[in-house]
């Protein structure tokens, strides 16, 4: 199928990257937008692993108040340069983060950061309940860990399905950014008020 200008700028603003980047990933796949931005994530989640360990020394908090007045947030978002922490595409990062906060009240960043109390008592409640339901004690531990990762869905801001977007998780829509501002993005904190 040939690839015409009118795919390739369509992927260009559907994806924020340049011309021959959107040219080569619809060529990849034939012309198929769909599978096009699939290869594009899958492409943004190796470019975020290969600059995760650049330094990030810049960044902006991104804040939203709901329209109610009664829930705010705050994100703290790290990058490497004040150049890019300047721009639209990551200020409207980080607002799109601070709304995601405000909607789904997570308790922590990241599971490394669940306290192993919680996740102790977390794992004594699944095993109450998987008793109380008869499930066999040899099926237990093929069952805990998809409880534990349900948990961290829902407790964890990187692991939640992204609120505007719940078939990519908060990390995944910060890799995205990653690919589009070619920068190591981290989201260093956050805190969500409610009355």
């Amino acid at each position: 199928m040939a690839i015409t200008s009118e795919d390739i700028q369509w992927l260009r603003h559907a994806t924020g990257v340049g011309m021959m980047d959107a040219k080569k990933a619809l060529e990849a796949v034939d012309g198929n937008r769909d599978l096009a931005i699939e290869a594009m994530r899958k492409r943004g989640a190796k470019m975020a692993a290969s600059k995760s360990d650049r330094a990030v020394k810049e960044g902006a908090i991104g804040s939203y108040v709901h329209a109610n007045g009664r829930i705010a947030a705050l994100v703290a978002v790290a990058c490497e340069t004040d150049f890019v922490s300047r721009t639209e595409d990551f200020q409207a990062l980080a607002h799109e983060l601070a709304v995601h906060v405000a909607a789904m009240n997570p308790r922590y960043l990241s599971p490394a950061e669940v306290p192993a109390e919680v996740l102790a008592k977390e794992d004594e409640i699944y095993r109450e309940q998987l008793k109380t339901e008869g499930k066999p004690e040899a099926m237990w531990e093929k069952i805990l860990p998809g409880k534990i990762a349900k948990f961290y869905s829902e407790a964890c801001l990187l692991s939640q399905p992204f609120v505007k977007d719940d078939s990519l998780t908060v990390e995944q829509f910060v890799q995205t950014a990653v690919a589009k501002l070619g920068e190591n993005i981290v989201v260093t904190g956050f805190s969500r008020l409610s009355v």
